[in-house]
């Protein structure tokens, strides 16, 4: 399996952090996040990476340079027009061929090990797809999702507004101690996808978004995983963020069973 990890974007967000730096270079316990990203994959097997840059790409190609210091192969790819997380992937094409492929934006941390979590889950059956979720965050920030008895994708709902949650609620989707799953932003996907997001028109938000890839997949009778992330999942957002993380990561690394 290969992967490809979405960098292109400022990270607007960060503020003045970000003025020289793009926000997966940013360091996390003395390493740039997208080093963290690289290990767990790594440990999961995964040795061929593309990078999607944009925003101060020379930083990161620079640093990671063609990933032999990790024993890696990384090749790279720019998006000159940040247009959605639906073209992000496009620039992989290439690289990916007739190969499945790990996706992760560049600023998602989680526990190393899932990352083979998912290999593992994507192997189960002849999937298409594979999307984590995780709890407790705002579901109008992200995507909200809903799966069938077997933990298969059956809708996700990108960005709702309170009418469409409201909606979801008259249709029993979203019910009273029912679990709200929130797209916690890593997939797995075979080759198809690139047929999907080809077809992509912009959303309300003026962005072709991922997500609206990942409905068509299902409306098309492919299967489509999920997968519960287990222990830490962070959204490097925001400067609180990391400045959290700065004196959490460590501890959460220790205590990971």
């Amino acid at each position: 399996m290969k992967a490809v990890i979405l960098a292109a974007g400022k990270g607007t967000r960060m503020k003045a952090l970000t003025h020289t730096l793009p926000k997966p270079m940013l360091k996390v316990q003395g390493k740039p996040i997208l080093e963290h990203i690289l290990g767990g994959l790594l440990s999961a097997g995964i040795r061929e990476v593309f990078i999607v840059t944009g925003y101060r790409a020379e930083t990161i190609e620079g640093h990671f340079q063609d990933g032999a210091r990790w024993g890696a192969r990384i090749a790279y790819g720019r998006q000159a027009v940040q247009n959605g997380t639906g073209k992000a992937p496009e620039a992989a094409r290439e690289f990916v061929g007739t190969d499945p492929f790990l996706l992760t934006y560049g600023d998602i941390l989680v526990r190393p090990d899932t990352y083979a979590r998912m290999t593992a889950r994507f192997a189960e059956d002849k999937f298409a797809g594979l999307v984590t979720v995780t709890v407790g965050e705002d579901v109008t920030k992200g995507a909200v999702n809903f799966f069938d008895e077997s933990f298969c994708l059956t809708r996700l709902v990108e960005k709702p507004t309170a009418a469409q949650l409201e909606e979801l609620r008259c249709q029993g989707l979203l019910r009273a101690g029912q679990t709200v799953w929130y797209n916690a932003g890593i997939y797995v996907f075979q080759p198809v996808v690139f047929e999907f997001t080809a077809r992509l028109t912009p959303s309300p938000r003026g962005e072709y978004e991922l997500t609206d890839a990942i409905n068509g997949m299902v409306r098309e009778g492919l299967k489509v995983a999920g997968m519960a992330i287990e222990g830490r999942w962070v959204d490097v957002r925001d400067p609180g963020v990391l400045e959290q993380l700065e004196g959490a990561l460590e501890n959460h690394e220790n205590n990971a069973p």
